[in-house]
């Protein structure tokens, strides 16, 4: 069986920002700050070396009580072992991946929109595990994203939703606690982390909300 879920404080990697550092190394010491969930996001790495990452990020999290998923990928992280996936939408249909992955994988969706929880919603009991929700913020991750649905709109939406709700897009130790405010299940962040020089302090201030 795989770990439960806890999205509280969820680092979603980003192997060019976490530089010469390294993706091992910047979830190592995020997870020693209080990081409680990991997604591995390359949409550069080829296949091959997706897998090569996702085996040692399983390795490097073993006992740690993290569980460590893979974007975009089912394949990949189906696998080499991860406790899960997330998609997109207009990735590998959520249903499909729940039949191919079965009960105890973790799947996770991006959402930005109303009519896309609703639809999240009307599956059966399990088929999602938890829906991303944002961009919250302007976020240079992802510049050509949706426009920023903000405080307010994060706070409607995340109480339309029956599974627990992750907010992303731009999200700092300067906002955190405002995006908290809104009862969201968790939080994710990119380069907050992956920036910074010291990933462990950051991701303690992520999660205590403090600046």
């Amino acid at each position: 069986m795989n770990l439960p879920l806890n999205p509280a404080l969820y680092l979603v990697t980003d192997t060019q920002m976490c530089g010469k550092r390294g993706v091992t190394a910047t979830v190592r010491a995020a997870v020693a700050g209080g990081v409680t969930l990991v997604q591995l996001r390359d949409h550069i790495a080829s296949a091959r070396a997706l897998y090569e990452m996702t085996l040692e990020l399983v390795a490097a999290l073993k006992g740690t009580g993290v569980p460590m998923i893979v974007n975009d990928r089912i394949d990949v992280a189906l696998a080499a072992g991860a406790a899960g996936v997330h998609l997109g939408q207009t990735d590998l249909p959520v249903t499909r991946a729940r039949e191919l992955a079965g009960a105890d994988f973790l799947i996770g969706l991006s959402t930005s929109r109303a009519e896309q929880i609703a639809q999240v919603n009307a599956l059966p009991v399990g088929t999602v595990s938890y829906i991303g929700i944002g961009p919250v913020f302007f976020t240079q991750t992802k510049p050509h994203a949706a426009t920023p649905v903000g405080i307010a709109e994060m706070a409607k939406l995340r109480g339309m939703s029956s599974v627990p709700t992750v907010a992303i897009g731009g999200i700092k130790p300067d906002n955190v606690a405002a995006v908290r405010a809104t009862g969201v299940s968790g939080v994710a962040v990119v380069s907050a982390i992956c920036t910074a020089a010291d990933p462990q302090a950051v991701a303690v201030t992520l999660m205590s909300g403090e600046n």
